[in-house]
């Protein structure tokens, strides 16, 4: 599920989210839609998206299960929800406002490529960047192509579809990221259910944090937890007894 809060800053915001969703702060994803600085006489403002799964994925009590090595079968397909798959496509006209303001970032950067749609339903609005140029807009550890699509999905609500979701992918990137995070998700699980101690991964974004929780919530004995605060937090694996 996916809601929208506004604050004076992020923690007010967070904080309002926190109280109408009667969650902690771990149990949801942040997302910065928007900041408008203060002035003389106009207040600042913060707007946040606040990222909620079905299922209780950021502390997720699982199952044992044999088959937890199936990669392929895992990948993507746990991130979907019903809610996803009703939302409308965007229109054409917005798919094309967005990649052009995402094609003229990556201009103003000094970078060539073309910016191609890959999917525009169930919630999503897929972009893949093509060309010779295209693999140096990846960025460190995909850092560049998080901002990319961050800025996608602010000017998308902006628009008007604050509930479509803007993913922006070069080289399959996202596709081999997500394969790896499964893998080593998997690996650490093993290693945390031999020792019975908890181990905390890498920061990662909301999304590859997702992938973690959906990936380990029928792994026998095992329970997942965010911890940190901003954009790139990280995830606790911890024997369940």
């Amino acid at each position: 599920m996916i809601y929208e809060f506004e604050g004076k800053t992020e923690k007010e915001a967070i904080d309002k989210a926190v109280a109408e969703l009667n969650l902690q702060v771990d149990q949801f994803d942040v997302e910065i839609l928007e900041i408008q600085k203060g002035g003389l006489f106009k207040k600042g403002s913060v707007k946040i998206r606040v990222h909620v799964d079905e299922e209780p994925s950021e502390s997720a009590q699982v199952r044992p299960a044999e088959t937890h090595r199936n990669v392929a079968a895992s990948t993507g397909l746990k991130a979907e929800n019903a809610r996803d798959l009703n939302v409308e496509p965007v229109p054409e006209k917005s798919v094309q406002a967005v990649s052009d303001f995402i094609a003229g970032i990556v201009q103003r950067m000094g970078y060539e490529a073309e910016v191609s749609l890959v999917k525009n339903n169930q919630g999503k609005l897929v972009f893949r960047f093509l060309g010779e140029k295209a693999p140096h807009i990846i960025g460190k550890k995909g850092k560049t192509l998080d901002a990319l699509q961050l800025f996608g999905n602010i000017y998308l609500a902006k628009l008007g579809y604050p509930h479509v979701r803007v993913v922006v992918d070069c080289e399959n990137y996202r596709r081999q990221k997500e394969e790896t995070i499964i893998r080593m998700a998997y690996d650490i699980a093993d290693k945390v259910t031999s020792t019975r101690q908890s181990i905390l991964m890498e920061p990662m974004n909301p999304y590859e944090r997702r992938i973690v929780h959906t990936t380990l919530q029928d792994v026998g004995y095992i329970e997942t937890k965010s911890e940190g605060s901003g954009l790139y937090k990280q995830v606790r694996v911890i024997y369940k007894k």
